[in-house]
């Protein structure tokens, strides 16, 4: 039996599973995953990671937003980036993710995250709090000046 908890005490804290036999077997930043085997013979279970990195495209900042519909964080930071790269207009190109189809999932080794131009600002509860709508508005437009684009 497999479980996700999180290294801190406020919401689904790991240490709640421990106490009742679990035992820690892989750690990805804040989340935790733990098990509690029923066979001499079962295999632990490890996260899922990366396989590969989003495109970017050349003259734009890109935005890519994995979601799978299930983390109601991941679906709010991805509502908003969507609203935010639209206020840019052909400056920002959106790209989004449906990772909800196991096939995309494991191509890409994702669950739920934004990257801009690349580099991944939000992994769900591994940032903590999920980036808002003005920080993200300020990191297109830093990337935007970064680039030299027109503003």
């Amino acid at each position: 039996m497999a479980a996700w908890g999180l290294a801190f005490p406020h919401w689904m804290p790991a240490a709640w599973y421990q106490k009742h036999g679990y035992v820690e077997v892989d750690r990805r930043e804040v989340d935790v995953l733990v098990w509690k085997p029923f066979s001499k013979v079962a295999a632990a279970p490890r996260w899922m990671r990366p396989r590969k990195a989003p495109d970017v495209t050349p003259g734009k900042v890109t935005v890519t937003a994995f979601v799978n519909g299930w983390c109601p964080s991941a679906c709010e930071v991805s509502e908003v980036a969507r609203r935010v790269a639209a206020e840019f207009g052909d400056r920002v190109v959106l790209q989004e993710i449906d990772t909800s189809e196991r096939e995309v999932l494991l191509e890409w080794g994702i669950e739920n995250a934004l990257f801009i131009d690349g580099e991944c600002i939000n992994a769900g509860v591994t940032d903590y709090p999920p980036p808002g709508y003005e920080d993200i508005k300020e990191r297109i437009q830093r990337r935007l000046e970064k680039g030299g684009y027109r503003l």
